[in-house]
């Protein structure tokens, strides 16, 4: 893979001063070669943060979308209010927004092809629950949750897409993190399902890892040959403590580019 993706969303963290604030930070830093960080941000800051970060090297982020352009839909937010904001890629389908929000396999279907059609970037989170990992099912669950995400997608749409595996039973303050060996089993059978539905395009989909990741642990995910970066929760909420995280990975960065 040419690019190594690392980034972190804020969830519901950090009000407008404070967002700005830690893009401010971010604002001078220049990632090393072949790695390229994002920042998801909440609605409230989504502007302002574009604003601070257009001119940097890092992309930026919406948390969630509708599906459709405009309409009574009270309470979201459509692919054009988030292009206008500036952003050019959003999050779709995160373990939390189909536990307490609804969401399903289909309706991120519908988000995915919103995005693509308006330009953004998806990045698609997908994920095991605790018993579906414990009863040996993980591997039919993401294969289902990736093949209906990316249904009718064209095959030309697929160089924008990104796929962040996020087991639920890894995820928040309580999560423990996934051991580095099965990540990486889920990681290569997750290549042969994109690659099984579109042949080489899907072979190049970047798959991110994303679950308690730290700097313990993100060598040991970012050294995996088909982890293609990593997704980061509260490990990275401060500018200084992604910059970090980001330049540890420096080296194995490279060896990606190179290999």
């Amino acid at each position: 893979m040419a690019q190594v993706w690392i980034g972190t969303s804020w969830k519901m963290n950090k009000g407008p001063a404070e967002a700005i604030a830690s893009a401010q930070a971010l604002e001078g830093f220049v990632p090393p070669q072949g790695i390229q960080p994002f920042v998801i941000p909440p609605f409230t800051s989504l502007k302002d943060v574009c604003t601070v970060l257009e001119d940097s090297a890092l992309m930026v982020g919406a948390q969630n979308m509708h599906w459709e352009d405009s309409g009574s839909w009270t309470g979201e937010v459509s692919p054009e209010m988030i292009r206008g904001c500036g952003a050019s890629m959003v999050e779709i389908g995160h373990s939390e927004r189909r536990q307490h929000f609804g969401e399903t396999d289909w309706t991120v279907n519908l988000k995915v092809h919103a995005a693509l059609r308006h330009g953004l970037r998806p990045l698609i989170c997908i994920g095991d629950t605790l018993n579906e990992y414990e009863f040996g099912v993980s591997h039919e669950t993401l294969a289902r949750q990736t093949k209906i995400a990316l249904h009718g997608v064209a095959r030309k749409d697929l160089a924008n897409v990104l796929i962040a595996y996020e087991p639920v039973w890894a995820i928040g303050a309580s999560g423990r993190p996934a051991d580095a060996g099965f990540v990486s089993d889920v990681h290569t059978r997750l290549r042969r399902v994109v690659q099984d539905l579109a042949g080489a395009e899907g072979a190049r989909i970047p798959l991110l890892y994303g679950g308690s990741v730290s700097r313990e642990n993100i060598r040991g995910y970012v050294g995996l040959a088909d982890v293609d970066g990593v997704f980061i929760g509260r490990a990275a909420w401060k500018a200084t403590d992604f910059m970090a995280l980001i330049d540890s990975v420096r080296d194995l960065a490279s060896d990606k580019i190179a290999a």
